[in-house]
């Protein structure tokens, strides 16, 4: 067996050091919604965060509650309308969290959470234009050939839509509760980057072994092969300068980014490690989260900073109480500004 180097612009993923819990708290309490759908032929042609560079800002739908007026009896059926609603729109993407308990900041852990990758399957059978992802899948939970294979899954039944969001994880009280493993934060790290080379070496021609520090893999067969070529892209949550933002470089197709003060500088960094990688940091897609509280003004004066700064994707958080009027503004009034903007 042998080892694969992945080698620049190939993979992408993780969250950055120290900084986990709050991107997924950051995540979770402002309104969520990520950007377009792209044949595979035409991905393979052209860069998405160049797309976006001519196609204005997009918008994506992150959604991390699951525990609705309606209760799991009717939680199929709010979400098939939900995200058909979305879509018709003009949300680009839509991403769920990967937990398996609640977080603390949108809501106490025994509220309802599905499984993600279980949540964007369905969700693929609703829709039919909107990337699918999650925001942010910790590295550790799963078996990288199991994650490569769910992932494949979603993207041939998705018709080439699905995406890779990877971190290295943070939530050690889940962990605890379901018996995962959750390893100190450098070995996270190391296990997300031998996920990253596994996932990639599954979605090449090479059914070669892997022969990692913490992954031994006999034959990386990958049948069927995913829609998406090379790969389904793959996204990374954080803004770490250290680690995350150097496995952006080297792996990632997306970032994902806090709106806040450090914003530029955490694109500069990128930029740096983009140039040491032989990176083109134009070819990544930005992407940060952005609120809708009802202010369509405000909301759009945010997005046009945003997008100064260089962000192509602005993501938005579901409200918790499915409040469909909210999305009926967005899709009347922002989305279109957001597209329109240069």
């Amino acid at each position: 067996m042998h080892k694969l180097t992945a080698t620049p612009r190939q993979a992408g993923g993780s969250l950055a050091e120290g900084e986990g819990e709050e991107h997924a708290r950051d995540c979770s309490k402002e309104a969520c919604w990520p950007a377009g759908y792209l044949s595979p032929e035409r991905r393979s042609l052209v860069s998405s965060a160049q797309l976006r560079r001519l196609a204005g800002m997009k918008l994506g739908m992150h959604i991390c509650d699951f525990t609705y007026p309606n209760g799991p009896a009717r939680l199929g059926a709010d979400l098939a309308d939900l995200v058909r609603r979305a879509e018709d729109a003009g949300i680009d993407t839509i991403t769920v969290m990967d937990h398996l308990f609640q977080i603390s900041v949108v809501g106490p852990s025994e509220n309802d959470m599905l499984e993600a990758y279980t949540a964007l399957g369905f969700l693929a059978a609703h829709t039919s234009r909107v990337r699918l992802l999650t925001l942010v899948t910790a590295a550790v939970y799963r078996e990288p050939g199991l994650l490569a294979k769910a992932v494949t899954t979603l993207d041939v039944l998705s018709g080439g839509r699905a995406w890779l969001g990877i971190g290295a994880g943070w939530n050690e009280e889940e962990t605890t509760g379901l018996g995962l493993p959750f390893p100190p934060v450098s070995e996270r790290f190391e296990r997300l980057e031998e996920t990253l080379q596994i996932c990639l070496q599954m979605w090449s021609d090479s059914e070669a072994g892997y022969d990692g520090k913490h992954y031994q893999l006999g034959r990386t067969l990958n049948s069927p092969q995913s829609l998406s070529r090379p790969h389904p892209p793959i996204m990374i949550g954080g803004g770490g300068e250290k680690k995350t933002l150097r496995l952006v470089a080297k792996y990632a197709q997306a970032c994902n980014l806090f709106p806040g003060p450090e914003l530029a500088h955490k694109l500069q960094v990128l930029r740096e490690h983009c140039e040491r990688e032989g990176t083109d940091f134009d070819a990544i897609e930005k992407t940060s989260m952005y609120t809708f509280d009802g202010d369509v003004k405000a909301t759009i004066e945010h997005l046009e900073k945003l997008h100064g700064l260089g962000i192509q994707t602005a993501i938005g958080r579901v409200p918790t109480n499915l409040d469909l009027d909210k999305l009926k503004i967005i899709g009347r009034e922002i989305v279109p500004a957001a597209n329109d903007l240069v």
